[in-house]
């Protein structure tokens, strides 16, 4: 099966896919064309697509001809063969609008894939496709550790460790380093078989944000699979704002009607589909980028 890739360029989706024939990645051609336009509709990104591409055809431009048909998903759900193109393309295509946007969505489309999120990002994939998840502990602090271990190892220094000092954020502290490790055995044996009971458990081990870094990329991956083994169901994160998530979660230290809100209307029982995953990865990738 083809590797899908969701990349956030100023908070617009830009749909990717992995063409296993060319062994290369290529961007949907509506995607690009919205943000370097500026136009969100996606009739608008169409027409003038083919206005381009007749245009472009007439001229005998190498660009039609580096374009190609792959299948990508919609906002419906469903897939559809979409025109894409690969890095050659992107930049052949942003040539025909010369300016600021275009000049940073190549600087974007080359940022160097060697951060830690980048590669743990990666790694986030791999647990999946590795079955590295069949392995990890449901609902439980050793769990939590598996997973962060997993995607931070040679990364971070103290990946899958807990904490030994304070940490904030936004002006919140979480947890204190003293009580930390108790506080993490009250939240291992808290229930976690209902719908209520695994949000309440998730939310209170993101108030003890139990390592120095990678708490929210964790601990989404742990509450999804605490969903799927008590619901057999899982969160379509591609439905939740990431600003309505992240002040949610803010707003959860003290009442959380509005994260179990958000989270039930996104529920789903496509717990075994593999584009469902890497596109929760994403969008878990996603709300934890600092806006510019």
């Amino acid at each position: 099966m083809s590797k899908i890739s969701i990349r956030f360029f100023n908070n617009v989706p830009v749909r990717a896919v992995w063409n296993d024939d060319k062994s290369n990645w290529y961007f949907s051609v509506l995607d690009i064309l919205s943000v370097i336009r500026n136009e969100p509709s996606y009739e608008k990104n169409r027409n003038y697509w083919k206005y381009l591409k007749a245009k472009l055809k007439k001229e005998d431009s190498q660009l039609v001809s580096l374009t190609t048909q792959l299948k990508l998903t919609a906002k419906d759900g469903k897939k559809y063969l979409s025109d894409a193109l690969d890095f050659d393309g992107v930049y052949m295509l942003t040539a025909e609008f010369p300016g600021k946007v275009s000049a940073e969505f190549l600087k974007w489309l080359n940022k160097n894939d060697e951060t830690v999120d980048a590669k743990s990002k990666q790694k986030a994939y791999d647990l999946f496709d590795d079955s590295i998840m069949d392995s990890i502990e449901v609902g439980t602090v050793k769990g939590l550790q598996q997973i962060h271990s997993y995607l931070f190892s040679g990364l971070y220094p103290f990946a899958g460790q807990i904490r030994t000092i304070n940490i904030a954020k936004g002006g919140f502290v979480f947890a204190s380093a003293i009580y930390l490790g108790e506080s993490l055995k009250a939240i291992e044996q808290m229930p976690d078989s209902t719908f209520d009971e695994i949000v309440k458990k998730y939310v209170e081990m993101n108030i003890a944000h139990p390592f120095m870094e990678g708490n929210g990329r964790s601990t989404r991956i742990w509450l999804d699979m605490m969903l799927k083994r008590s619901l057999k169901k899982c969160v379509d994160w591609s439905k939740i704002d990431k600003k309505d998530y992240l002040d949610a979660m803010k707003q959860s230290v003290a009442d959380a009607t509005w994260i179990k809100s958000l989270l039930s209307s996104a529920l789903t029982e496509k717990i075994l589909d593999r584009e469902m995953f890497m596109k929760g990865v994403d969008y878990s990738y996603y709300y934890e980028e600092v806006s510019d």
